[in-house]
């Protein structure tokens, strides 16, 4: 079961977040301090938690500049619902389901929970009591010459009914039919009283619980392990919760932490030690010289009846190679302590069937942004294989650049609005929108300095067209770009040729540019002074045979306009377009402008991908095929 959609409702600083759509990998929400983007996640969590101690309480979430006025207002606030999730169902939940309750159980795949101030939770999905029906009678050879057709039974009702009748009519068939229809109707629903409720427990079961991790959930530097072991689950605090999760991963009973026998005792704790260090130095490239190790001390307290007691402690050091000592875990660094943390509270879900779904609030906040990005590399290879994850970040090496799809923006509106989420750029603030200028500053600047092909455009609209185009070609077995290519845009044809001229000397550039730029004869100056080989440089007209052509115009007409159409809510057809020139060069005309917004039908595009790109028609496939071979023919020439 997936998340598809989630909706927070009054609760701490978010008065309606409107409603969140979940990607099926990996979700940001990224926004300022003080945003809204915890109380996101913490609502989030109230809805199905992991760990069960995790509730609701109005006194404590409720927004204070409402609760009495919402009070005097009669309204109910501890049966209210502040949170709402969405699920969709997957291929293999949906077979789970009917092959108890038959096919055609669910009209919808959908399923909808909700969970009240009070604790109470609630799940609407929409069920079809003849699907459950057939599936209780189609194995039953009902007689023929009983005079109830069983074609006529379609509720549990009739079924009770058709149960006694066959019962009452004598003779063995009937009788036969009778226990077979009573025992099938038993075994489908299990021990609870009528179909609703027997779908609800199977519904609860497969409907994934949130895990979620913050700061405070990082480990403590010493564990008490019988105390920790005697407390209940749904009482233990964030940090204790993780500490359980790393006993219970080396073995948390007697047969191992406890064992008498010190030889069974360590050699378990150096294997846990091995796999948490091969974990963390897969992902940790910062210091690669570390190792972790666990140990068990003892340490006599006073009791308080004035006995002493002998206490079983677990401690974590970490030894560096690097500088040839050892030093206890929370004197480790913030950002490698929150991060063993997090793999030592995930063991205990990462080989478990149990759905969940992750929840990391400000994610790697403490380390330094190259770890940052290996975080990320963590998610993207690792947590998100497992399953869903959403993070909060205010972090720019938290954004994927290729991946702003996945971005979620929050942003505080004030009292009468509260915080609100949104995928519209630009429906946020500057501040709001940093992260995400930062990310792509940041990408550029790697590609500009650090990548050795560089393919030089001339806007990002190129850069969107290009990498998303180039990866659906790839994806069904076609050439795309080649990928040692960094693509850079550099913001317009006016800054091409100073672009090349700064990297041409020290990377291999490639160029593309649109047919009828006055850039060409600056770049033939580049030619003649040796800085780009003449093979280097690109048009577009190359490729759709026109003499005047942008990038654009590798689109058929018909498919640029639905992405100009659906980007400025305009109807522009091919008809209102006049002249032998670029398309857009014709819908400037058409409008009245000079220009228009080029990113605009892109970010379309990127947002509306997967409907788009299965569209288009062969001539622009080709055509984007052809030019990516061309640009890859240029690698290793000079």
């Amino acid at each position: 079961m997936r998340l598809v959609e989630a909706q927070v409702c009054n609760f701490k600083n978010i008065l309606d977040s409107t409603t969140v759509h979940i990607e099926p990998t990996v979700t940001a929400i990224v926004g300022k301090n003080e945003s809204g983007k915890t109380a996101f996640l913490h609502a989030l969590y109230r809805a199905n938690p992991a760990h069960s101690g995790a509730k609701f309480s109005v006194q404590q979430h409720y927004p204070a500049w409402l609760e009495k006025q919402h009070r005097r207002e009669g309204k109910d606030l501890e049966h209210s619902r502040p949170v709402r999730a969405t699920f969709e169902l997957d291929p293999a939940d949906l077979a789970s389901l009917e092959s108890r309750f038959g096919q055609g159980i669910l009209t919808s795949r959908q399923i909808i929970l909700e969970r009240e101030y009070s604790g109470k939770q609630w799940f609407t999905f929409q069920s079809d009591e003849k699907s459950a029906v057939r599936h209780i009678l189609r194995d039953v050879k009902i007689p023929a010459d009983f005079n109830q057709p069983a074609t006529q039974v379609a509720t549990f009702a009739d079924v009770d009914k058709l149960i006694q009748a066959l019962a009452n009519e004598g003779g063995e068939h009937a009788k036969t039919a009778s226990e077979m229809i009573a025992t099938a109707k038993a075994k489908l629903l299990g021990k609870a009283a009528d179909l609703r409720k027997a779908m609800l427990e199977a519904v609860e079961q497969l409907t994934p619980r949130f895990f979620y991790f913050d700061e405070y959930s990082a480990l403590p530097g010493t564990i008490k392990i019988r105390e920790l072991l005697n407390k209940k689950k749904e009482d233990l605090k964030e940090d204790e919760a993780t500490a359980r999760s790393l006993l219970e991963l080396a073995g948390a009973e007697s047969e191992y932490l406890l064992n008498a026998d010190y030889e069974v005792r360590k050699r378990e704790l150096e294997n846990v030690a091995n796999s948490l260090t091969h974990d963390v130095l897969t992902y940790w490239t910062t210091n690669p010289e570390l190792r972790v190790m666990i140990d068990i001390t003892q340490k006599t307290e006073q009791t308080q009846q004035g006995q002493q007691a002998v206490l079983d402690e677990l401690r974590i050091r970490l030894w560096d190679d690097r500088h040839l000592l050892s030093l206890p875990f929370d004197q480790r660094s913030t950002g490698f302590r929150w991060f063993f943390s997090f793999l030592a509270a995930f063991s205990e879900f990462e080989h478990s069937s149990k759905p969940i779904i992750i929840l990391l609030d400000e994610p790697g906040l403490g380390l330094h942004a190259r770890a940052q990005k290996d975080f990320l590399r963590f998610i993207e290879e690792r947590l998100s294989r497992r399953c869903q994850v959403v993070y909060s970040t205010h972090s720019p090496f938290m954004v994927e650049p290729d991946h702003l799809e996945r971005t979620r923006l929050v942003e505080d509106k004030g009292r009468d609005k509260g915080s609100r989420i949104t995928s519209d750029v630009l429906a946020t603030d500057k501040d709001t929108l940093f992260p995400l200028q930062g990310a792509l500053g940041y990408d550029l600047a790697q590609h500009l300095f650090v990548a050795p092909h560089s393919l030089v455009v001339e806007g990002t609209s190129d850069y969107t067209y290009f990498l998303i185009l180039s990866g659906f070609l790839k994806e069904k077995g076609r050439e795309g770009l080649d990928d040692r290519w960094s693509i850079v845009p550099v913001g317009g044809a006016d800054l091409v040729p100073s672009f090349v001229a700064l990297l041409g000397n020290h990377l291999e550039v490639t160029v593309i540019l649109d047919s009828r730029k006055d850039g060409n004869q600056r770049l033939g100056k580049l030619v003649d002074q040796g800085i780009l080989a003449r093979n280097r440089i690109i048009a577009a007209g190359e490729i759709t045979g026109a003499k005047l052509a942008d990038v654009e115009d590798l689109f058929e007409a018909s498919e640029y306009l639905e992405l100009f159409n659906r980007a400025f809510g305009t109807t522009v057809g091919e008809a209102d377009l006049i002249g032998s020139d670029s398309i857009v060069s014709q819908l400037a005309r058409h409008i009245g402008s000079d220009r228009f917004d080029h990113g605009r039908p892109a970010d379309v595009l990127l947002r509306q991908r997967d409907t788009f790109l299965t569209s288009l028609g062969g001539n622009t496939l080709d055509r984007f095929e052809r030019l990516f071979k061309r640009i890859n023919a240029t690698l290793g020439t000079t």
